[in-house]
């Protein structure tokens, strides 16, 4: 085995402790911090903070705020979300809005998924620290502007999903509290409603090709309507994908006055992938007969098809959560993303010219290489023209992406060297004949992927 990867395995293996979000773990490190604080019980509970670049809106004036769900999460499991009503507040002229999770906790309790959804659509995902004998808290706060056109509702049914687990060993509750806050900028010269709407004006009648701005810039930008991709909400909205064939799929048929659309996937990895960059090959564990089930490589791919056809997919960014390799690296300062995970947007305008046609399409998310578990959602968002009730598109270029994936494994029992690389490419572009006149969308994407 290389010697770096040796050092991780040997390093990481018996300090991992999983992260769940339907039963808590079976295993913690006696170097877990809670068991360094034990001098000091009277110490006030500690704060801990993800390291994150300022809001945009922090430069802002505050308009108003509004508290929409106060919850203890104790014995949580296997039940339903906490639901509360959600309506925006009155009397407030706004163009952003942030959302801020503040929640603490009490004696002992681990690695902890979470979300928060609007009418079923995610607008947060985010995990709990380690614990300290004097107890902990921590704050989260997320620009949401690009919920806008969720925000203006009123009675939206707002969801949150923390499965707990409450006994003589876990005896922590989380107490949990979410607010929101919104600001006005009165550079944008409009306000609530249609300040938050991406402007057709900004293109020009007639103009043959237009240069979109980049899909990441949707709280700059929101859309018009946002639909979800996600479960019913027995169990959570999100999907539990246990393996690359637990693919799942919904139907959904657009708007005919749709002139630009972007799918925004959330997903989070536990079980035994929760360090899937870390997986040695099945072959290895089975040669050397390892009793771990953390297996199948160190590849993964979250795919977005259409009516099951890839029109992209990511490779997402390996969050740690505050447990994972060494609980005394993230204390108290936790490890980029475990408050606020990241969400993933692909661009699709070019595939209007198949999704204006009045029939229902079907959007699909799965893991390519997946073992239990993930746990993956999506926020289709669209953008809509309010001068035309039919708007025309067709494609231009559409590349089906080509993948590549190569795998090298050279071992002799637990010594050896594993590399895999990946590649996948594709490019395609459309038009979309709106009152803007007719905007042309180029969009191509390489992903590549080497590990060692």
């Amino acid at each position: 085995m290389h010697p770096s990867l040796l050092l991780l395995l040997l390093l990481s293996l018996p300090l991992i402790l999983p992260l769940a979000a339907s039963s808590p773990p079976t295993h913690h490190s006696h170097f877990t911090n809670h068991r360094l604080h034990r001098r000091h019980s009277a110490a006030p509970p500690q704060e801990y903070i993800e390291v994150t670049r300022p809001l945009p809106v922090d430069s802002l004036t505050l308009s108003c705020n509004l508290s929409v769900l106060s919850h203890s999460f104790g014995n949580t499991i296997n039940l339903p979300p906490t639901n509360d009503t959600y309506s925006p507040p009155r009397n407030c002229t706004w163009t952003h809005a942030v959302l801020q999770l503040s929640a603490a906790s009490n004696g002992s309790q681990y690695d902890r998924i979470s979300g928060v959804w609007l009418a079923g659509a995610e607008i947060l995902r985010t995990s709990t620290p380690e614990p300290t004998p004097d107890g902990i808290f921590w704050n989260v706060r997320k620009d949401v502007t690009k919920y806008s056109s969720l925000l203006r509702q009123s009675n939206l049914t707002l969801s949150v999903m923390l499965e707990n687990i409450v006994n003589d060993v876990y005896t922590g509750v989380y107490r949990v509290n979410l607010t929101f806050f919104y600001y006005y900028n009165a550079t944008n010269g409009t306000a609530a409603t249609n300040a938050v709407n991406f402007p057709l004006s900004q293109f020009s009648p007639n103009r043959k090709s237009t240069k979109l701005k980049n899909s990441m810039e949707l709280n700059e930008n929101p859309a018009d309507l946002i639909i979800p991709l996600s479960a019913s909400g027995e169990e959570g909205f999100w999907f539990n994908i246990k393996s690359e064939l637990d693919a799942i799929y919904h139907g959904i048929q657009i708007p005919l006055n749709t002139y630009r659309a972007v799918i925004e996937v959330y997903v989070s990895f536990h079980g035994n992938d929760e360090f899937w960059y870390t997986n040695p090959p099945d072959s290895y564990i089975e040669t050397n007969n390892l009793p771990t089930k953390r297996g199948h490589g160190a590849y993964r791919e979250v795919q977005v098809k259409l009516d099951n056809n890839v029109i992209g997919s990511v490779i997402p960014f390996p969050v740690i959560f505050s447990g994972g390799i060494n609980p005394l690296f993230w204390d108290p300062i936790v490890s980029i993303g475990a408050f606020d995970l990241p969400s993933y947007e692909i661009e699709l305008t070019p595939f209007l010219g198949m999704l204006l046609d009045a029939k229902t399409h079907y959007f699909g998310l799965g893991v390519a290489d997946a073992i239990p578990f993930w746990l993956v959602d999506a926020n289709l968002h669209l953008w809509l023209d309010d001068e035309a009730d039919k708007v025309q598109a067709g494609p231009i270029k559409y590349s089906d992406p080509s993948t590549c994936v190569e795998r090298e494994y050279r071992f002799y029992q637990l010594d050896g060297k594993f590399e895999i690389e990946g590649e996948r490419e594709s490019e395609y572009s459309g038009w979309v004949n709106s009152s803007a006149g007719n905007l042309t969308t180029y969009v191509s994407y390489k992903l590549e992927f080497k590990t060692r």
